[in-house]
């Protein structure tokens, strides 16, 4: 099993911001993103780490960024190691795999939540009254089942604390109408392009995130996209809409912890060993099958 990245230490560098998952180095213009092994849920980061998650999730976001580029324009520079500016060589072993190297944005401080199946707090709210973030869906829905039509679920990116859902008009007020309108159908068109991809290679995409940027009043992509962090991945074989599916994703650790006694007020607990080892398989293996690649 490869060494296992809970804090990235690189002295030489700034550090901008510290993420749940990433810590992130300022250098002049540009920012070098690095992945941690770290998970999060429920807004906690746990005391357990993943390992190669790190390098999962870039590597992913990376095919990604290209495979979406003439889509959206998005913040990636360079996650090839061996591109970066040379004074980094010496942090290969930390870097290499698990580095990218992106343009600074003016970050739009919103979650841009797309559907095209109906799961996890969406399956909650609509339970409720039949809506998800104020869009009234047909009734007699299952938990899993496909929308007929992607929806668009806004929430507001919260520093600390949880994010809160909001409605698109709410989303439209906060950012502008214009701004808000294409990011939804960016938004959109993204899930679209992904999840023919994805359905080729026998994976559903139920659900995904998408964060932006503006740089020079453009739109830009930015964060992560398509990872098992960000998106619900479903095998095709094995979907059964009538309850939950099992997913290639972080939903995996979710259950984990729903099934304890954790209240999610109080600091997690330790993943088992044998949930740490699950986990690292199953973002292996979406990484492998979505990339048709055969190693990290």
């Amino acid at each position: 099993m490869s060494k296992q990245y809970s804090d990235i230490d690189i002295p030489d560098l700034k550090l901008f911001k510290k993420g749940k998952v990433r810590d992130i180095y300022e250098m002049e213009d540009k920012l070098l993103f690095v992945a941690s092994d770290r998970i999060s849920a429920f807004d906690y980061v746990l005391p357990s780490v993943i390992p190669d998650k790190g390098k999962v999730l870039t590597q992913l976001s990376k095919f990604w960024f290209e495979f979406t580029s003439l889509v959206c324009p998005n913040h990636m520079i360079s996650g090839d190691f061996d591109e970066f500016p040379k004074f980094l060589r010496k942090h290969r072993y930390i870097l290499d795999k698990r580095s990218m190297l992106v343009e600074k944005t003016e970050v739009i401080p919103m979650e841009c939540i797309v559907r095209g199946y109906i799961s996890g707090s969406a399956w909650k709210d609509y339970q409720k009254d039949g809506k998800i973030s104020g869009i009234k869906l047909p009734s007699g829905l299952k938990e899993s089942d496909r929308l007929d039509d992607v929806i668009f679920t806004p929430s507001t990116k919260a520093e600390k604390g949880h994010d809160e859902n909001i409605s698109f008009k709410q989303m439209q007020k906060k950012i502008g109408a214009e701004q808000a309108q294409k990011i939804k159908d960016v938004s959109i068109a993204l899930y679209q392009k992904a999840s023919l991809h994805a359905l080729s290679k026998g994976i559903l995409i139920a659900d995904t995130k998408f964060e932006f940027g503006l740089k020079g009043g453009e739109l830009v992509l930015i964060d992560e996209i398509f990872t098992p962090d960000s998106s619900r991945f479903w095998p095709v074989e094995s979907y059964s809409p009538g309850g939950p599916q099992p997913s290639l994703d972080k939903q995996f650790v979710r259950d984990y912890l729903e099934s304890t006694d954790w209240d999610k007020n109080s600091p997690p607990p330790k993943l088992p060993d044998s949930i740490v080892k699950q986990t690292a398989e199953r973002y292996r293996e979406i990484f492998f099958k979505l990339t048709g690649k055969d190693k990290l």
